[in-house]
């Protein structure tokens, strides 16, 4: 069964870190692009942060530049988020996402395939 599961989500001040992961079971991440997307309360879904299955490139939102750096352990299985410098706006759930598409830098949703059930971030005082 194809699995994706994020954790390392939680509540944090502003200013603070956290670190989120991304595990893939049932299949190898290697072919696959990855994406982190995150949808705060009464908004829509948007892209953060993604990375080839390489890992040698990755793009990001403007809103999380400098700020979000995306990683890879392709021998783990598994992907990170490190979110440093929080702000409250930060605060959202935050859903990884595959896809083999060559388009994967877009992050558009449509052409993410398997996604995970998601993990609460909130940056708040």
């Amino acid at each position: 069964q194809l699995q994706l599961v994020e954790s390392g989500g939680g509540l944090v001040q502003p200013g603070g870190s956290l670190r989120l992961s991304c595990a893939a079971s049932g299949f190898t991440l290697d072919y696959y692009a990855i994406g982190w997307f995150r949808q705060a309360p009464g908004k829509e879904r948007e892209g953060v942060s993604c990375i080839s299955n390489t890992g040698d490139s990755t793009n990001y939102a403007d809103s999380v530049k400098g700020r979000f750096t995306i990683s890879r352990d392709n021998a783990k299985n598994t992907v990170y988020l490190q979110m440093n410098s929080l702000k409250p706006e930060d605060t959202a759930v935050y859903y990884c996402a595959v896809t083999p598409s060559p388009s994967w830098f877009t992050l558009f949703e449509s052409i993410y395939e398997y996604w995970g059930q998601g993990t609460q971030v909130t940056v708040s005082s």
